[in-house]
């Protein structure tokens, strides 16, 4: 029974990475802009943040889902202000051949990994589809059931990181065959997408 927790855990967790989304894009930006441990740092946060509204889901904690949602207007506006200001940075930045950026980034591993974290959480939204999720598998949890839910959450946060890491150093493994000029196209390109996925989701944000 707990390996079932366990696998199921592994599923939830990797359908939830997986979609494409501004995490995505982040994380494929920076692995070919820094490296793939940039980009693992990113997807680590995100995979961090699902843990954490996994375990909101299995543990019932609904004292944090309801003060989520109940201040699910300024949550999402300052998520949707932070991807729209990372899409301009990615616009006004000069990115450089990868050559020329291989050792940077060491510094920049904790803003990746606490960027993706907080974008992650400004979705309240997460925890509604963790909820329906656990509750279309039958994983209603009790406080009988504890062990089982601790197991599940941990799923979840491998489920995740094992998307995360595939993607980090699948991108990462092409990023020495990126030039210069390329390099620019995709940071402008990223760049576009995440001031479009902040304008969507600051213009869905209740009034």
């Amino acid at each position: 029974m707990v390996l079932t927790y366990f696998f199921k855990g592994i599923l939830i967790g990797f359908s939830i990475a997986a979609p494409v989304g501004p995490i995505g894009i982040l994380t494929v930006h920076r692995s070919l802009y820094t490296g793939s441990l940039a980009g693992l740092a990113t997807g680590m946060g995100a995979a961090s943040a699902d843990a954490v509204y996994g375990c909101v889901a299995a543990f019932g904690l609904t004292f944090i889902s309801g003060f989520l949602l109940d201040w699910n207007t300024w949550i999402l506006r300052g998520g949707s202000l932070f991807l729209i200001t990372l899409g301009l940075l990615f616009l006004v930045r000069n990115p450089k051949a990868p050559e020329e950026t291989g050792r940077q980034g060491f510094t920049t591993y904790p803003a990746a990994y606490f960027s993706s974290f907080f974008l992650t959480l400004t979705n309240p939204m997460t925890i509604m589809a963790f909820t329906a999720i656990f509750a279309g598998l039958g994983l209603s949890m009790t406080k009988e059931s504890y062990l089982s839910a601790g197991i599940l959450v941990l799923g979840v946060f491998l489920g995740s990181s094992l998307w995360w890491v595939a993607l980090a150093f699948g991108v990462g493994h092409l990023r020495k065959r990126v030039g210069e000029s390329l390099m620019k196209i995709l940071s402008r390109a990223a760049g576009v997408i995440l001031l479009c996925f902040g304008f969507w989701s600051l213009f869905l944000a209740p009034a």
